[in-house]
């Protein structure tokens, strides 16, 4: 009888111990969320992380270029137009403004953020708008630019007019007499195209009354302008050479790096315009997540911004 009482009273512990166990660890669901934040930003930040490599190797291969060229442009030389200002000097004005657009549009996407984190829709509404302003911004001012230096510099991606002296030296007019007009190694020039002399020799003593080109001058097959100049100092001094064209990996890596990141901008207020009407729909509030899809894009904004800085620095400061 004792024994029936003590096998009964273990068989009750174990069960009792079991029940205990189960209600202590829940059974797993499939759904639970990883280091506490959602699958979609999870995902985001996954893409973000590649991204990030992607352009890194990029801006590597920027850096490997311009330290393996014995010339490479000057950025106050190179980005000193700014619009309606006509050829006045302004180094960096123009591309600082297109800055301080791309990062204040930074800040309207936080306070987007911040706001759907209160469920207030208009103000996220009014911020993102703002946010797309921003972004929209900065694409026309990357326009200009671009066409700015392609129609009026004659840059391309296998042509660069923009260098810097390698030598130091004094220019020929026309008549080979030397010019009042002298430069130092590291001085920055510009070449510009002619308007019409084409072929595979090149004319030398051509005269042009074009604003920003001079009359002493030889013309490529491409019929840009190289000026002829006498050495005054290094190996070479004495002799007659022309100007060269500047490096063609600039124009290459600035149009290909500027554009691909460009394409980001694009990407994102395209996919900001779309959020920002179902924001207006009341779609986000019907799901009381705090408006995660705005989360979610402004990461990916933000990592925009970040990426604009480092091109910022390596293209126009360094």
């Amino acid at each position: 009888m004792a024994s029936e009482i003590v096998t009964h009273d273990i068989d009750h512990d174990v069960d009792h111990h079991d029940d205990h166990h189960h209600e202590m660890t829940p059974q797993w669901d499939g759904g639970k969320p990883v280091f506490r934040t959602s699958y979609g930003k999870l995902m985001m930040w996954y893409f973000l992380l590649s991204d990030a490599f992607t352009f890194a190797g990029f801006l590597i291969a920027y850096g490997a270029l311009r330290f393996s060229s014995p010339s490479w442009p000057v950025p106050d030389f190179v980005f000193q137009l700014f619009p309606f200002a006509g050829d006045k000097s302004l180094p960096l004005i123009f591309v600082t403004f297109m800055t301080f657009v791309l990062l204040f549009s930074s800040y309207t996407m936080v306070r987007a953020v911040q706001e759907g984190h209160r469920e207030n829709k208009n103000g996220v509404a009014v911020w993102m708008f703002l946010t797309i302003i921003g972004g929209a911004g900065f694409l026309g001012c990357q326009a200009w630019e671009w066409t700015t230096l392609i129609s009026k510099e004659n840059m391309s991606m296998t042509r660069n007019p923009f260098g810097t002296h390698t030598q130091s030296g004094v220019y020929l007019d026309a008549t080979g007499k030397q010019s009042s007009e002298t430069f130092e190694i590291g001085d920055s020039y510009l070449l510009h195209r002619t308007g019409g002399h084409h072929g595979d020799d090149h004319h030398e003593g051509e005269h042009f009354d074009e604003p920003g080109v001079y009359k002493s001058a030889v013309v490529n097959e491409d019929g840009m302008i190289l000026r002829k100049f006498l050495v005054t100092e290094g190996e070479n001094e004495g002799e007659v050479m022309n100007e060269q064209l500047g490096p063609k990996a600039f124009g290459a890596l600035f149009f290909f790096i500027t554009g691909f990141h460009g394409f980001h901008v694009l990407s994102g207020v395209i996919f900001l315009i779309i959020i920002f009407v179902n924001v207006l729909s009341g779609l986000y509030v019907k799901r009381k997540n705090g408006y995660e899809m705005v989360e979610k894009i402004g990461l990916y904004w933000h990592f925009v911004d970040l990426v604009w800085v480092f091109v910022f620095l390596v293209f126009y400061l360094l």
